[in-house]
């Protein structure tokens, strides 16, 4: 428990800072851009590079290649054989990314046709500026998918700093590209073009650092990737086998992000902006929880599976899901409850209206509704993965993908955008069932009753907060859209409220004790 306690804190202390210039950037975009327009074609332009790198490179190339890439690194201090595998997987993946980038921003205008919105599609500048801004962005797939093997490779030796810390470079770059536009334009929406191309500029270029950044870190860890002439060896194709279902294994989430684009372009206008500022809320605990702990646990899972250590990978996954669930319940009912007023305290300003604001909230309770159940399927999917069954969580996510869709249809009618959030909400928690399902009648995990009731105390403490956020709330006014002063302050009191009530509940219910607090601590 406390080596994974060392490795999530260290993936996820780094993502909150990732996150925290993420809100920084998001700030500044939506008093610059507002919402709409301009903004709606930054995001569409953005999101598309974005989905096919968290659908390829960080999900099925990743969940490929760590466990065969640590099968190789079993003798103790001979890495040849992971390095040789590395530059085969290296040279092969190299002109793939050149092909499929080429190819992409050939046929662009064709891919933003099918998911850019009536109104955008409506108004020919601004979706001919939309196609400009995603063909100058696009490559940023391209060299972060390499920075992904580098990664892999990293996280393999338990060197998780340094793939972690690497998006705050993204983020930086955005925050430059929004300030330059905030220095040098006058609001106009010309101003605001100017500045979606700078920001397409700034992503390309945030690709090309973090793949140098990567780069240096794995020659640190004596590793030296080199290029050789392409080769289909065994290795390789075996590879291929297991990364086109782990495409939709580890990828749902993301693929059912291509199938709410097709959706939101028949939303109204601003549409995609509320989501995309509300995802950003519902990303910070899911990046810091998720992506640490699905991250972490995949190489261990591999060694305990390769060394056929049951109890060890049963022990590991028990952690992990209750860890996952400590951290993610509280966060889930603390933003549902306090959305609307933490968006207004965040994006109200500028070009972004108290109504934007309030819609924003909104969407954000509906997303927060699955943040336990996408964590859990990123915790449960390495179990799978780790022995090579990337066949199963494709039947499992194609299930919840058809469920998604058809909720969809029921929901957004009636609650338009919030509907959509909704319903992508239903599908995780009923991906996350399946998966638990399968694992827990195939014996490789299980639920003790240990476990279990440490949960429903968990889920106890967080109504209690959830009770005290609700009528605590309303006392605050105003305030959330006053000054910098004033929303610093409803903020601070609401988080301090939560923290105070969630965890001195969970104190009293023994879900918390003096042994956990100081592991925490420490790590």
């Amino acid at each position: 428990m406390s080596s994974l306690l060392k490795n999530v804190g260290t993936i996820g202390g780094l993502t909150m800072v990732s996150r925290i210039f993420g809100f920084a950037r998001d700030m500044l975009l939506s008093r610059i851009l507002g919402a709409g327009g301009v903004a709606d074609a930054w995001q569409l332009a953005f999101q598309l590079p974005n989905i096919f790198r968290r659908l390829f490179a960080e999900g099925a190339f990743a969940a490929a290649f760590v466990p065969l890439f640590n099968q190789r690194m079993t003798k103790e201090g001979d890495h040849g054989e992971a390095r040789a595998f590395a530059d085969a997987v290296l040279a092969v993946l190299i002109p793939i990314l050149i092909a499929f980038s080429g190819v992409l921003l050939i046929v662009m205008p064709w891919v933003m046709g099918l998911f850019a919105s009536d109104a955008l599609q409506a108004d020919g500048a601004k979706f001919d500026l939309a196609v400009a801004m995603a063909r100058i962005a696009f490559p940023y797939l391209a060299f972060m998918s390499v920075a992904t093997l580098f990664a892999a490779i990293l996280n393999s030796l338990s060197r998780f700093a340094a793939a972690a810390a690497a998006p705050i470079l993204l983020n930086i770059c955005l925050i430059g590209a929004l300030l330059l536009g905030l220095f040098t334009g006058d609001g106009s929406d010309a101003a605001k073009a100017a500045t979606g191309l700078y920001l397409a500029i700034s992503v390309s270029l945030a690709g090309l650092f973090q793949l140098a950044w990567l780069f240096f870190w794995v020659r640190r860890s004596g590793f030296r990737p080199t290029l050789h002439r392409p080769r289909l060896t065994q290795d390789v194709r075996e590879m291929g086998v297991l990364i086109l279902p782990a495409v939709f294994g580890a990828g749902v989430y993301q693929i059912s992000r291509f199938v709410d684009l097709f959706f939101i372009a028949m939303l109204p206008d601003k549409s995609i902006t509320y989501l995309a500022m509300a995802d950003r809320l519902n990303q910070l605990p899911l990046g810091i929880i998720g992506i640490a702990l699905g991250t972490a646990i995949l190489p261990a899972l591999s060694r305990f599976v390769a060394q056929g250590d049951k109890d060890g990978a049963f022990r590991l996954q028990s952690n992990a899901v209750e860890l996952a669930m400590l951290l993610t319940v509280p966060a889930a009912v603390a933003l549902f409850i306090a959305g609307p007023a933490i968006t207004s305290a965040f994006y109200v300003g500028g070009h972004y209206s108290a109504a934007d604001g309030l819609a924003t909230g909104a969407v954000v309770g509906g997303l927060v509704v699955g943040l336990p159940a996408y964590v859990l399927v990123k915790v449960l999917v390495p179990n799978f993965f780790a022995r090579k069954d990337t066949r199963t969580p494709v039947w499992t996510a194609a299930i919840s993908l058809l469920i998604n869709i058809g909720l969809n249809f029921a929901l957004i009618p009636p609650l338009g955008i919030v509907g959509l959030a909704l319903a992508g909400s239903i599908a995780a928690w009923c991906n996350a069932a399946m998966l638990y399902a399968i694992l827990h009648r195939s014996g490789l995990f299980r639920l003790t009753g240990q476990v279990a009731g440490r949960v429903a105390r968990i889920i106890l403490a967080a109504a209690a907060m959830a009770a005290a956020l609700h009528f605590a709330i309303p006392l605050a006014g105003d305030a959330f859209v006053g000054g910098a002063l004033d929303r610093v302050i409803a903020l601070g009191a609401i988080v301090a409220l939560g923290a105070i009530i969630f965890f001195g509940c969970a104190f009293l219910f023994g879900v918390v004790n003096r042994d956990t607090i100081g592991q925490l601590r420490r790590r």
